[in-house]
């Protein structure tokens, strides 16, 4: 291609290009970044599955909470394991509408990426209208979504997106310690919901479980070690 040239040239440029090195750079710079999870990312062949059972005494069939992750930027310093989509099922159909449509909602924020945390404290902040009720081991779940959400969050510490927040060895050998001074007293039962806590226990705020004991004149939870004495 041919070009006129109406003007005086007063000066000219050679433009050099890329060397290959630097271009080769870039592009590794490019490669190296992670990908971060979004929408876009189309659904792979393979996700990797966890499926929990609930049996919440409200109900009278179990229900089935399988989680799939997806798996981003294998084998590299970047790999991390991200939820991808969530299916309940039951033999139960009492539930089926809001079921199908609270795991299309959670899929769907799962899949657009970011901080997905927040569900957790979404779900959990559900109050049934008829009121919560104990699961097995004495833990308050205010309703069946509070323990969809309990589960997600136990999912969700599994993979580490969320920091698990379990005891050290000397707080559960201490309450080891102070829960075999109750278990004398405690009597056997094959009740589903009865807690593993002393039967005169009352509810701890940290962690919603029946397990406030009088301790040396301190109420005391044996579960999560929480003390008004600090």
């Amino acid at each position: 291609m041919t070009a006129k040239i109406t003007n005086k040239i007063v000066g000219y440029r050679v433009k050099k290009a890329e060397p290959v090195e630097d271009q080769t750079k870039a592009q590794a710079a490019a490669a190296a970044k992670p990908v971060m999870m979004n929408e876009t990312i189309e659904r792979p062949d393979f996700l990797l599955g966890t499926t929990y059972k609930i049996k919440p005494p409200i109900g009278e069939h179990a229900m089935y909470i399988t989680i799939n992750d997806i798996l981003l930027n294998e084998d590299t310093d970047h790999e991390s394991r991200q939820p991808y989509e969530v299916f309940i099922n039951s033999k139960s159909m009492e539930h089926f509408q809001w079921v199908i449509a609270l795991t299309r909602v959670i899929s769907a924020v799962f899949r657009k990426g970011g901080d997905v945390t927040f569900l957790v404290e979404e779900l959990r902040s559900v109050y049934d209208p008829n009121g919560g009720y104990f699961k097995k081991g004495g833990v308050f779940m205010p309703s069946l979504v509070a323990e969809i959400g309990a589960v997600i969050e136990r999912h969700l510490k599994a993979i580490g997106l969320i920091e698990s927040d379990e005891l050290s060895d000397v707080t559960k050998r201490i309450l080891a310690e102070k829960r075999a001074e109750f278990e004398a007293a405690q009597q056997p039962s094959n009740d589903d919901t009865a807690s593993e806590y002393p039967a005169n226990a009352s509810l701890c705020n940290k962690c919603s479980t029946k397990a406030v004991v009088m301790m040396d004149g301190c109420a005391t939870c044996l579960s999560c070690g929480d003390s008004k004495c600090g």
